[in-house]
Formats: C-alpha cells, structure tokens, sequence
C-alpha cells in the first residue's frame, strides 16, 4: 500500500541538522518527487531497524552498538533532508 506524503513525512524533524520544509515540499513537488518519497520510505525502514534491534541485540558491546545506530540515524537523516537526490548536498552536480 502506497504512504501518502503526510506518512512519509511524520518523524521527528527535531532530530535532523538541516530541516527545510518547503526544500522537502519542492523535492516532493519537483522532477525528483518520487526518488525522494522513495528515499522517505528507505528513512522510515531504517527506523523499524533500529526499534527492531533492541530486539535481537547481536554485538554485546555497547559502544559499537550505539555508534551503529548513530550511523543509521545518520543515513535516514540525509535521504529525509534531501541530500542524496541529484543537485543535493551530498550529490551537487
């Protein structure tokens, strides 16, 4: 079942570095829509994942363990700020 924009875009956005709500609208909006809803619905697996370890904790060691999850916050923090779509932050042209 396709998430509608509304879905996609419900996470906290206190957490991210560089929110910019009417840069998502355009992104959604714009040539790139559906990359970015794509990279919206990768953001919002990624965030199952890291509920879902606490779960099944593989590595005893704390400290890695919270590193790991940092990294993934880090990834899903970029595809929901766009940075990964062409012209982004990450991606200029």
């Amino acid at each position: 079942m396709e998430k509608t924009d509304e879905q996609l875009l419900d996470f906290d956005k206190d957490r991210l570095a560089d929110w910019n709500p009417e840069r998502a609208a355009d992104a959604l909006a714009g040539e790139f829509g559906a990359l970015y809803r794509n990279h919206l619905e990768i953001a919002q697996w990624i965030d199952g994942w890291i509920e879902n370890m606490g779960e099944r904790q593989t590595n005893s060691n704390a400290k890695y363990q919270e590193g790991f999850v940092q990294g993934l916050r880090e990834v899903a923090a970029h595809l929901r700020q766009t940075d990964l779509l062409p012209g982004g932050v990450l991606l200029e042209d």
